[in-house]
């Protein structure tokens, strides 16, 4: 297996399950998640309606220049497990179906094993409200709505499950 990627909603749990398999998994793994690319983005990008920039009800608007950089960052993730590097993909499918598909033709010819991270929007809003580096409001639309027609190999829950059973229950799948 080249690559793992989970698309889930933010706030759902996802880093922290990361942590945890990166730590369980006999193999080494690197994470490569959308929010270094945010991270790493010029400001110019950011709050910008070429870039990403967030709405006050939590809303995510992506423009033209945030895909063209998505697409780069994402061929590279793609060339790294290519060369060799096992990679966790750590993702919010804003697009439910289409974000995975549009993941899914980047990584083409390498052997991904897609996970889903539930959450119920009212656990997923109280730990966006207390991480505080969150625009609120985020939660709750995606918790549902980063799943819609979206393909997984296995799913956890993390409202009431620990990130290290999640990662146990996930880490049983992986070669």
């Amino acid at each position: 297996m080249h690559c793992g990627t989970a698309g889930s909603p933010s706030s759902s749990g996802k880093s922290g399950i990361v942590r945890c398999l990166k730590a369980i998994l006999p193999q080494p793994w690197i994470n490569m998640g959308v929010d270094d690319l945010v991270d790493r983005l010029p400001p110019a990008l950011v709050e910008s309606g070429s870039g990403i920039s967030f709405g006050h009800g939590g809303e995510v608007v992506l423009g033209e220049d945030w895909r063209a950089i998505e697409t780069a960052w994402t061929q590279g993730v793609a060339a790294m497990a290519r060369a060799g590097a096992r990679i966790i993909i750590d993702d919010v499918f804003l697009d439910g179906r289409a974000s995975q598909e549009r993941l899914r033709g980047h990584l083409d010819g390498l052997e991904v094993f897609w996970v889903g991270v539930h959450c119920a929007p009212e656990a997923a809003a109280a730990r966006e409200f207390a991480r505080g580096d969150r625009v609120p409001g985020m939660a709750v639309p995606q918790a549902e709505a980063v799943h819609k027609g979206v393909a997984y190999d296995v799913e956890v829950d993390t409202t009431h499950a620990e990130s290290l059973d999640c990662a146990r229950a996930i880490a049983r799948h992986v070669r």
